[in-house]
């Protein structure tokens, strides 16, 4: 396909369990790309491929397929509905011009759909809106719409009405043509509108034309002066106003019974192509540069979605957003000018490959074992050509620290992270400075449990999760004097160092200071810098409960050396135990991190919200209305936030989201302290006999 017009890009977003795959699979068995029509139950569907896929039977990343049907070129993208594996729907939606919604009928519009919705506005792409499972019990079409237009606003409009209720459901009235398309064994039997149907399908159809007409000036005028709208006109119009996202036409489909599938192209067929919308802008700089949708053009193309092989490598998929690009060619990496040359371009049809010659401006495919490529790189034929902004993924929301199961196979661990991050840009992997743990952090515990399996079943690697350590810090409240002293004789040459130092707290946030104040040469010049050494060393190891000390001043004041006996080595000995004498008599304090937290909620959710966050010692701030929902602003402990994220699912029905950040450190209650001190006791020893 070497026509920008005659391409289709499209994903199917919604909420987990309204039918995206089963959908994709009618699709594609509609087209005739795929014999038979696969099953999520049984494994066989063409975009749930992957093994934890199979066994969870829910989409974890995106699936993608092209299909060829009535003159389109059409590359679907089927997504995960579920919050925690957003991230292939997020990635996928820069990448689409329109997005495909696909609802529960029975449900109603889900906040997963919501969500994904927004995003959808916010890109200004075109919606189509699929009422899916029509067969099932208490499947209500008119409710259905009149929930996606209280959602979504009166540009929601009917362009199909469904044949018969429920279980009765076998057909749909096309209300662009106005047609009957009944079906018996996955068949569709083209005919006139059932009688007792006529009536509602007339005051549809008025419908429709009316809120086409409302978009372009000259139907309105038609339409107002009672004339003929013929269809090529309606369709004209009514594909201006999708592609401008001004219309979004509502459509009929049971997936699993496949009813409907087969005329949803219809629909989809006016759906823009990638020449009917401006083409995104680059950053070159601080400079916007706009790009466009020809195949002449130098060509420019973003990586959006990455797979990560033990044995194939990785397998990068793009959108080509100008120009061409061909297999054997070469292309610039925008995000540090490296050059990449290109293998053989694929086109991918759910784990299956096929070899394609070139990809025009507008269409999507893969390359193979490309050296360092990454979700969000911009490919360009040509040196600072731009680079598309980066892709605005959720934080993690949950951390684990995770150790190697085998001792040995740490390297094996962090190599295979490191893989499975480059895949999965919503999981993020790092090692905490203070405690030395392997932190992975993902949107939620079942997030991080299948980045386990995956990495036992592809790299072979076995881990542990269990919760992080809160990153406590320990201060002084007092001032106080202690002497170091450190003295050894074991025959010959001793070691000896004396220092006398006071310690005092700084204001939070300051940090540690050291000051010098020997005089007479009571400590030798060339001796300071040991001791300084020995209180850092200290101050990292802490005399609380093992976390480092942070906001203190160090004075070292006097002291006594030994011509002969005296070191940097007895000095730093003696610097440590200086300091830690000192601290022990300072008041010495435990250290929070505070996080800075928003909520988003459902209004009805606010109240359970806010008790909520009193009983973890947060401090609410206030809420703020966001669209249908309330934003609640607080500071709470991080010991309080590690499992907030099922709670809070728990508490709103998954309604709810959360972002968190650090604010600053607090005093830890005395009462909650001794606790941390005295488990940090027991681990110690714990460790000590081991």
């Amino acid at each position: 396909m070497n026509d920008p017009a005659k391409i289709r890009n499209i994903a199917l977003v919604g909420h987990r369990g309204t039918g995206k795959t089963s959908l994709f699979e009618a699709l594609l068995f509609a087209a005739g790309a795929v014999t038979r029509l696969g099953s999520v139950a049984d494994g066989t569907t063409v975009s749930d491929w992957d093994e934890d896929e199979k066994k969870r039977q829910m989409s974890l990343s995106a699936g993608l397929a092209h299909i060829d049907h009535a003159g389109l070129s059409y590359n679907l993208l089927d997504t995960p509905g579920d919050s925690s594996f957003l991230a292939d729907a997020i990635a996928g939606l820069q990448v689409v011009e329109t997005a495909l919604v696909v609802v529960n009928t029975v449900l109603g519009v889900e906040v997963q759909t919501e969500r994904l919705w927004e995003r959808a506005e916010a890109r200004g792409l075109g919606r189509v809106i699929v009422c899916n499972m029509l067969d099932r019990e208490r499947a209500d079409f008119d409710a259905a719409v009149a929930a996606l237009q209280e959602a979504f606003g009166a540009q929601v409009v009917a362009v199909q009405l469904p044949i018969g209720k429920e279980h009765d459901f076998n057909g749909i009235v096309d209300l662009l043509s106005m047609k009957a398309y009944t079906y018996a064994g996955g068949k569709a039997t083209e005919g006139d509108i059932p009688a007792d149907l006529a009536d509602a399908a007339a005051a549809a159809r008025d419908k429709l034309i009316d809120a086409v007409a409302s978009t372009n000036d000259d139907l309105a005028e038609k339409y107002l002066m009672e004339e003929e709208i013929t269809a090529d006109e309606l369709n004209a119009a009514f594909a201006a106003a999708v592609a401008a996202a001004q219309l979004f036409p509502v459509a009929c489909v049971s997936a699993t019974a496949n009813v409907g599938a087969d005329r949803l192209f219809d629909v989809l067929a006016l759906a823009p192509s990638p020449a009917d919308v401006p083409a995104p802008k680059v950053l070159k700089g601080d400079e916007e540069v706009q790009l466009e949708c020809d195949p002449s053009k130098p060509a420019v193309a973003f990586v959006f979605k990455t797979l990560a092989d033990p044995f194939s490598g990785h397998v990068n998929v793009f959108r080509v957003f100008q120009g061409t690009v061909s297999s054997d060619s070469q292309l610039v990496v925008a995000r540090d000018g490296h050059k990449e040359r290109l293998g053989q371009l694929l086109k991918t049809q759910g784990k299956e490959n096929k070899p394609t010659d070139s990809l025009v401006a507008g269409d999507i495919g893969a390359i193979a074992k490309l050296k360092d490529v990454v979700t969000g790189d911009t490919l360009s034929a040509e040196a600072g050509a731009g680079a598309f902004a980066p892709v605005d993924f959720p934080a993690p929301l949950m951390s684990f620290a995770i150790t190697a199961k085998s001792k040995g196979e740490e390297d094996k661990v962090i190599s295979a992270l490191r893989r499975l991050s480059e895949e999965d840009p919503m999981l993020e992997v790092h090692r905490d400075d203070q405690t030395g743990e392997m932190i992975v952090g993902g949107m939620s515990q079942v997030h991080v449990e299948v980045t386990v399996a995956r990495m036992k079943r592809r790299f072979g690697v076995e881990v542990e999760l269990k919760p992080p350590r809160v990153p406590y810090r320990e201060t002084i409240k007092g001032t106080a004097k202690a002497e170091g002293k450190h003295k050894k004789q074991t025959g010959g040459r001793g070691q000896f160092a004396d220092t006398w130092m006071e310690v005092s707290p700084k204001p939070r946030g300051e940090g540690f200071e050291f000051v010098d104040k020997i005089v007479g040469g009571a400590i030798p010049r060339n001796f300071i810098p040991a001791v300084e050494k020995g209180v850092r060393a200290a101050m990292a190891e802490g005399f609380l409960a093992g976390y480092p000390v942070v906001d203190v001043q160090v004075t070292l004041y006097d002291g006594k050396f030994h011509p002969v006996d005296s070191s940097d080595m007895a000095f730093q000995i003696a610097g440590s135990l200086g300091f830690k004498a000192a601290a022990e008599k300072a008041q010495p304090v435990l250290l929070e991190p505070i996080m800075s937290v928003e909520i988003t909620v459902p209004e009805e959710n606010v109240g359970d919200i806010i008790g909520d966050l009193n009983s973890r010692r947060g401090r609410v701030l206030g809420t703020t209305p966001r669209g249908h929902n309330n934003v609640v602003g607080a500071e709470v402990p991080l010991a309080e936030m590690l499992s907030y994220a099922p709670d809070l699912t728990s508490m709103t029905g998954g309604r709810g989201d959360y972002h968190m950040e650090f604010l600053r450190y607090e005093e830890v209650p005395a009462h909650l302290a001794a606790k941390i001190v005295e488990q940090a006791q027991k681990d110690k020893e714990e460790a000590q006999k081991s």
